[in-house]
């Protein structure tokens, strides 16, 4: 029976009642609107009004420019890794066509969104690593056009995004951030063409927006606050699974943070590194309300119930800090990513190891993955019947199997088939045939 060393208040799973009313409000208004509305919602939540939201080539590069080189160094590397690993998941999308019987032949292609739409926040954190993920990502998977949007902060162009978006491939660039962003981009504006397809984090309100928006246009995922979870058993260093599970917290105060131990003395141990770690933190004012309100500590008998406790959380983020971590690839399947060993951790797969940090929470790693290259990708299928007989044979099992469900208009699309190549009697009366 697992032993709470420390527990957690339970998160909403669903937005605010006067979120989700905001929301539609303001979505109604960019629908009706367009341009003018962006601008008054714009100048309203982060009082920006610049001639024309789009930053032309000029404007990004002397953006760019003033970008200090080690910063765009390290950009161009991260985004290699992120590139790196993407274009080997294209790779593994393979097109195909098999002749299934004879003259019947099938195919599959994977075909890229038309266009897509990247939203990077900003707010208090600007979220450079989102450009690398979303843009980097869909231009791998032969998106054409990719409009990204992100907000200026303080008044501020924010000049480090700005320039790992242009750099990432974004083809057009937009200083609009919030709802207004999300809901321009999947409507379209007198300025912004529609897309097909939204990706990338945000607020609350993002979410909301995106949520809402969904049917009208494709997202990546619904995510909520940001969740890290940490497996570790006796021989775990306590001192680095505390520094990690606070990693995470700093991203809002809502951000679960649990570790699930195999040993109480290594809980007892973190649970005493946090106390002493929180308070010097620069971001203690999120970190602290998050371990505070949704830390836990949770004691099990062995790996085996770690594993099947941890499953059930269905977390964003699993951390193994184990004697054999890769054993949880094969017992361990509701995870949005794992993270295996001491040398690893959830911060190199947000910021720079390659593989997507725009990934499921709120259990939604039960049915899904993150955002990756097949997300921008739309799996189409292909039918083709170029001999005769085979038509006359599936004309004539369409005519059973569609009479069994009462579908006539079905049946007759078979029927005429085998009675073309085959001479088989029309079971219906037609006014003409030939």
């Amino acid at each position: 029976m697992p032993e709470h060393l420390k527990s957690a208040a339970p998160l909403s799973a669903s937005a605010p009642a006067d979120v989700s009313e905001t929301v539609a409000q303001i979505i109604a208004d960019v629908r009706r609107r367009g341009d003018e509305a962006v601008r008054e919602l714009s100048v309203r939540f982060d009082s920006w009004s610049p001639a024309r939201f789009r930053l032309d080539p000029d404007e990004i590069a002397d953006i760019v420019a003033g970008v200090p080189g080690q910063v765009l160094d390290d950009i161009r590397t991260v985004q290699a890794n992120v590139r790196a690993f993407a274009e080997h998941q294209r790779r593994s999308l393979r097109d195909f066509e098999v002749e299934t019987a004879p003259g019947v032949l099938l195919g599959q292609r994977s075909i890229p969104v038309a266009a897509a739409g990247a939203y990077i926040p900003g707010g208090r954190y600007p979220l450079v690593a989102s450009a690398h993920m979303t843009i980097v990502t869909a231009k791998v998977a032969g998106v054409e056009r990719v409009a990204a949007c992100t907000p200026p902060i303080r008044g501020e162009i924010p000049a480090a995004t700005v320039a790992a978006m242009h750099l990432a491939g974004a083809d057009e660039i937009y200083l609009v951030g919030g709802v207004q962003a999300v809901a321009a981009m999947a409507l379209g504006t007198e300025s912004i063409a529609p897309v097909a397809m939204i990706a990338g984090p945000g607020n609350a309100y993002v979410a909301e927006a995106k949520r809402q928006l969904f049917g009208e246009v494709g997202i990546d995922l619904l995510a909520g606050p940001t969740e890290i979870l940490v497996i570790a058993d006796e021989y775990a260093d306590p001192f680095v699974a505390a520094v990690d599970l606070l990693s995470q917290a700093e991203h809002g105060p809502d951000s679960p943070a649990v570790l699930i131990t195999t040993s109480r003395a290594l809980g007892e141990e973190v649970l005493a590194h946090i106390e002493q770690i929180l308070p010097t933190m620069p971001t203690r004012d999120f970190a602290g309300p998050a371990w505070r309100d949704h830390g836990q500590v949770i004691v099990v008998d062995d790996l085996d119930e770690a594993y099947r406790l941890a499953d059930e959380f269905a977390f964003e983020h699993v951390q193994v800090l184990t004697r054999q971590p890769r054993e949880a690839l094969e017992r361990m399947r509701d995870y949005g990513a794992l993270f295996l060993g001491e040398g690893t951790c959830v911060s190199y797969g947000d910021k720079v190891i390659g593989t997507n940090h725009t990934l499921p929470t709120r259990q939604g790693a039960r049915y899904t993955g993150g955002l990756w290259v097949g997300r921008y990708l739309k799996t189409v299928t292909y039918q083709e019947v170029v001999d005769p007989q085979a038509s006359v044979e599936l004309g004539r099992l369409c005519g059973r199997a569609s009479r069994v469900e009462l579908f006539e208009g079905h049946a007759r699309s078979g029927d005429v088939r085998a009675a073309k190549y085959a001479g088989d009697p029309l079971p219906w009366s037609a006014h003409e045939w030939r």
